[in-house]
């Protein structure tokens, strides 16, 4: 089990470093997670949570989200008391895998039209060629990594939601969770 949760951490670092660095502005300096904003953790996740609503109304296929709830993720270097990001990673299991592709053309076709930026959009290197599409948006400062995984049984798409870096608001500290 801790090795399973090392692993996950490890993921959720490398995907959350490389979303919140593809074209979002507002950094402060070159390389840094972008600014977000001041929020409490739970604000911040709720926002997130309706972010990853809106990508599953874009799906628009019939099929079942798994359960899972946002989380705190450090924001690198900074003091992890004071600021944050929130990630959210969940899967959408299609009635039909032929679904996939239909629900992978919606969301490249509906992201743009709600601010988002598809910033890759093609097969991976996995021996399975799983269809990848990255996308920022950068008012909401947020990116998203989307995996079609067709090979897999069962089918689904993997989503990774994930903010800009918030800062508690004054006297207050980040809720880890």
């Amino acid at each position: 089990m801790k090795r399973y949760l090392s692993a996950s951490a490890l993921l959720v670092s490398t995907v959350l470093t490389t979303l919140t660095g593809c074209g979002m502005t507002s950094s402060t300096e070159s390389g840094d997670v972008p600014s977000a904003g001041t929020s409490t953790s739970q604000d911040a996740a709720a926002e997130v949570q309706k972010m990853s609503s809106r990508l599953y109304d874009l799906i628009g296929v019939k099929g079942k989200a798994s359960e899972g709830s946002p989380g705190v993720q450090d924001c690198g270097d900074k003091d992890r008391e004071a600021y944050f990001r929130i990630f959210h990673k969940w899967s959408f299991y299609p009635a039909s895998a032929d679904d996939l592709d239909a629900a992978m053309q919606n969301l490249k076709e509906g992201l743009p039209k709600q601010g988002w930026k598809i910033v890759e959009y093609g097969p991976d290197n996995s021996a399975n060629e799983n269809l990848t599409l990255i996308a920022d948006n950068d008012e909401q400062k947020a990116g998203v990594h989307i995996t079609r995984m067709k090979k897999r049984n069962p089918p689904k798409l993997s989503l990774m939601l994930v903010s800009g870096c918030y800062q508690v608001p004054e006297g207050q500290q980040v809720e880890h969770f």
